[in-house]
């Protein structure tokens, strides 16, 4: 005799919940994730500063640097080229080295001027970083942007 295993309403009842449990609490843990680790505002009031965001793009845009940044060897290069290709020594530097993600590994580089880019002694692990940067060009043009650093080992 062999006895046959009947599929019940109890056991379908057990599926439902069983699935439905997994699936909301991998979206709890996603969205504390997500509340845990977001950086915050990047300004007070967005809509002040969309006033004035056209004549500051405009004002960046003629002066025609390029940005880009690189580590290698403990350091992390910033370079800052005018439209020429020659590289620019501005008035004023502040950058801010973090991850996209989180705040918790936002570092200050001290970046010195060497001639060709800025360098600063920085030990960096692999992935992507973000440098958000604020100068300030000779004539006192602010000039602001986020720069993507891929680093690789």
């Amino acid at each position: 005799m062999t006895s046959e295993k009947q599929f019940t309403g109890r056991h379908a009842a057990m599926i439902f919940v069983g699935a439905f449990g997994v699936i909301i609490s991998v979206n709890l843990l996603l969205a504390f994730s997500a509340v845990r680790t977001f950086p915050g505002l990047e300004v007070k009031n967005s809509y002040v500063a969309s006033q004035t965001f056209d004549d500051r793009k405009a004002q960046q845009e003629a002066l025609g640097w390029q940005v880009a940044a690189k580590a290698t060897g403990g350091l992390l290069i910033l370079s800052i080229q005018d439209a020429a290709g020659q590289p620019i020594e501005v008035a004023n530097l502040d950058a801010v080295l973090g991850r996209a993600t989180h705040v918790k590994d936002d570092i200050t580089p001290d970046f010195q001027f060497d001639g060709a880019a800025y360098v600063a002694p920085v030990e960096l692990a692999a992935g992507n970083w973000n440098i958000r940067m604020k100068a300030s060009a000779a004539d006192g043009t602010p000039f602001e942007q986020r720069v993507i650093l891929r680093v690789e080992r």
